[in-house]
């Protein structure tokens, strides 16, 4: 017969590829570490609920091995001495794994205690393997206790170990001392480690939390700045518009009766400003709503630019303002004009609030290689104004907008006669401030 040949299949490629190449979808064997990882955690959490439960669990489980040495005989094949009373060898069994259960109440006296069941271990020739529950104690001391306590704890384990050494010197003494020297360093080394993970751990955990802490204060922080941005951005327009609008009412009243026209302009110079404000107003409610962001209207702020047409609304509403202005403000950082802009703006709408009918106003402006100059002065009566018959928002908003560019603010009433009221604002250039007296 002709022999038959066999031909490997072609379709064994993903076989042949490895391990590596296995689709992470197709389902097979899982790594070990998260399951051993999930059972430690909740070992250790039943043992946070439960110290009482797991002590008893632990102690019993050794005191049934200890049991399991002596009555199997086990103890008899590596013991110098086989003819160990049985009561004896009981007695040490249970002295060697029953304290256990006190071992993190009072691991240095468990450990005296069995350190002694040790030496009469020892001493007798029962040399039972139980001794090596010390290790256990040394353990929980090394992971609780300050370190310095290491030293008294070796020094009890190793007095077993000598006298065991004195008392059968069958081998050299390094051959039964070293190794459980060696043992017991490893155990203690084993326990710093654990120790040193634990408090690393706690403190990533503390500082989580502190800097949680810390980022709910700085958001409470950045949550009342901006509270008091907006209320301070409100007052200036709210309280400026309204101001005008008073005093175009006012004037439209007194000429209703002798110039009609002149109450119809003044009509409509109060719709024109109401407007103005409630369109402001609706332009800083929609930047502030969380509904509609994406479609809110957005406006630049008011600039130097914006000075004269400030200044013809408060003339219309009756206040007679002479404006000079000298220099060129382009230098001036967008903030910086914002900020001299709602300074003027608070200024002439005090002066229409509390400089009476006959008061007249002057706004000089200097722009300078160094900063900005303002001064705003009034000839009206400054009486109401120090008595502080407003809610003081307006003077503190100054200040507040002149502290934040570094500048300064003075607000007062002037020498009589002639009497009235000055605003003299400086606010520097960033180019003119020194790098470490710059404000973060």
């Amino acid at each position: 017969m002709r022999p038959t040949s066999t031909v490997e299949p072609q379709g064994n490629g993903d076989r042949d590829q490895g391990n590596g190449d296995r689709d992470p979808d197709r389902p097979g064997p899982q790594p070990l570490a998260p399951y051993v990882q999930r059972l430690a955690q909740r070992v250790r959490a039943f043992d946070r609920r439960r110290p009482l439960v797991w002590d008893l669990l632990l102690t019993g489980f050794y005191v049934i091995l200890a049991s399991t040495d002596y009555t199997s005989d086990g103890w008899r094949t590596v013991a110098p001495d086989p003819g160990v009373p049985e009561p004896l060898v009981i007695a040490m069994s249970l002295g060697l794994s029953l304290p256990l259960l006190w071992r993190r109440r009072h691991p240095l006296a468990v450990l005296a205690f069995m350190s002694a069941v040790g030496v009469v271990n020892s001493a007798s020739g029962a040399m039972l393997q139980a001794a090596l529950l010390q290790l256990i104690v040394l353990f929980g001391i090394a992971l609780r206790l300050p370190l310095k306590t290491l030293g008294t704890a070796g020094a009890m384990m190793t007095l077993p170990l000598v006298v065991g050494a004195v008392r059968f010197p069958e081998d050299s003494w390094d051959a039964q001392v070293i190794p459980y020297l060696w043992a017991s360093s490893l155990v203690a080394l084993f326990g710093i480690a654990v120790r040193s993970r634990q408090d690393y751990t706690g403190a990533l955990v503390e500082r989580a939390q502190r800097l949680e802490v810390e980022r709910d204060q700085q958001a409470r922080l950045a949550t009342a700045a901006e509270r008091t941005r907006i209320a301070r951005e409100m007052h200036d327009i709210i309280g400026h518009n309204l101001s005008v609008i008073t005093g175009l009412a006012d004037g439209g009243s007194y000429a209703a009766a002798k110039s009609p026209e002149r109450a119809a302009q003044a009509l409509q110079a109060i719709g024109t400003t109401s407007r103005q404000a409630l369109s402001e107003l609706r332009r800083l409610l929609d930047v502030l709503s969380d509904d509609v962001p994406a479609t809110a209207e957005l406006a630049p702020q008011p600039a130097l630019s914006d000075l004269d047409q400030l200044i013809d609304g408060v003339r219309a509403a009756g206040l007679p303002v002479r404006s000079t202005v000298r220099g060129n403000p382009e230098p001036v950082p967008a903030g910086r004009q914002l900020a001299v802009y709602r300074v003027i703006q608070e200024a002439l709408t005090n002066t229409l609030k509390h400089g009476g009918p006959d008061a007249t106003a002057t706004v000089d402006v200097a722009y300078a290689p160094d900063g900005v100059t303002v001064d705003v002065t009034d000839t009206g009566a400054p009486g109401t104004r120090a008595e502080g018959t407003g809610s003081g928002r307006g003077l503190t908003g100054m200040r507040e907008r002149t502290s934040l560019y570094d500048g300064t603010l003075e607000a007062g009433p002037l020498p009589r006669p002639p009497g009235g009221w000055r605003v003299h604002l400086h606010l520097p250039l960033p180019s003119s401030i020194p790098k470490d007296s710059q404000t973060p």
